[in-house]
């Protein structure tokens, strides 16, 4: 049995710098190359949509020169990954409020939103993201329209909007929380809780993950 919606909470990467003794950038920018990696390892297992937690509202409160140096990261990221998702069939969604982040990071998550659209897998990246503030954000919007709500229709106004389910939440790092991420749409997902930090999180782990998710029995409150 293969998910075809998996998220992970990339967690860790701070502490993978810290042991050794490094900044914490370095663990940064070691957890965005696992990032890449990791992505093209979950595509070619016949998983569809993948999910990341990359920033976090509660993450803005950092040091300004740890959010500097993600930014930085983050642009690394849009201009040099965008032509080669589009040529994998990866279409890039952005989760998450980009108005809380530096102007031109917004247009180059946008820009390549636009240049990959049409992919057949989705990447969704959530920068500027908070479960609760998505589900705030819905409920506006469906006292806007002053229609009755279903799930279905909801779930629709979500970030997620127009995704799979999620089956899989992966979480790296030790905790065992999911930390205000896809609050709505883990409730039934299965959780995944791995003692890896972020960057050490490798391919024989990701497939330990998806035998566990296999061997479970997903009854959706049935018998």
């Amino acid at each position: 049995m293969i998910p075809r919606h998996i998220a992970v909470i990339m967690d860790g990467n701070g502490r993978w710098a810290k042991k050794r003794l490094l900044p914490r950038i370095a663990g940064h920018r070691a957890g965005m190359k696992r990032m890449i990696s990791l992505t093209d390892d979950i595509f070619s297992r016949g998983i569809v949509c993948c999910t990341l937690f990359a920033l976090s509202t509660e993450n803005l409160a950092r040091p300004q020169e740890e959010l500097e140096g993600l930014y930085g990261l983050f642009r690394e990221y849009f201009t040099g990954q965008t032509a080669r998702l589009k040529s994998q069939g990866v279409s890039l969604k952005i989760l998450g409020d980009l108005t809380l982040l530096p102007a031109d990071i917004a247009r180059l998550a946008r820009t390549s939103e636009e240049e990959t659209a049409g992919g057949e897998k989705t990447l969704a990246i959530a920068l500027g993201y908070g479960g609760r503030q998505d589900i705030v954000r819905a409920c506006n919007e469906a006292v806007k329209k002053g229609e009755p709500v279903t799930l279905e229709s909801f779930a629709e106004t979500l970030s997620t909007g127009g995704m799979p389910a999620l089956d899989l939440l992966i979480r790296t790092g030790k905790e065992k929380r999911i930390s205000n991420f896809l609050l709505f749409e883990a409730a039934y997902a299965e959780l995944c809780f791995s003692e890896k930090l972020f960057p050490d999180f490798t391919g024989k782990d990701l497939t330990h993950a998806l035998e566990a998710y296999a061997k479970r029995d997903r009854r959706f409150g049935r018998i």
